[in-house]
């Protein structure tokens, strides 16, 4: 089945917590994460978000109130959120969701550090997107 590897930890619960915006997420093997949910929107697994291929991620700004306005199943794999931002277009699989979890700390890091190196404002509105459409290659 597409997204999940033999043995990988699944999904035991998902609670949306939106006073706190974060998806707490116990899975199959004890772990459990409170995932927030502008972690989740920066790091989407989108196109949109990640681009296609290395070096072309769209650093996301903004995001820090985003909430979750829908989520839906996918198949027994993953997720598809709907922020509140109208972004909707990521898949975020049982393997993915646990990898967030697990690497917060690192994940936070690593984005603080990309708003720095672009002299970028986290709370900043995103930029006017230029143009660019991802069929017009």
């Amino acid at each position: 089945m597409a997204g999940l590897k033999s043995g990988a930890p699944t999904p035991t619960a998902l609670t949306v917590h939106e006073a706190s915006r974060v998806l707490e997420v116990a899975f199959s093997d004890g772990a459990s994460f409170r995932i927030p949910f502008e972690l989740m929107r920066v790091y989407s697994p989108s196109a949109e978000v990640q681009g296609h291929g290395p070096g072309q991620e769209v650093l996301q700004t903004g995001k820090r109130d985003v909430t979750l306005a829908h989520l839906e199943p996918v198949g027994n794999y993953a997720v598809k959120p709907t922020f509140s931002d109208g972004h909707d277009s990521g898949i975020f699989s049982w393997g993915y969701l646990y990898e967030l979890g697990q690497q917060q700390e690192a994940l936070w890091k690593q984005y603080t550090e990309r708003l720095a190196a672009a002299g970028a404002d986290r709370d900043a509105p995103m930029a006017p997107k230029g143009g660019h459409a991802c069929g017009s290659h």
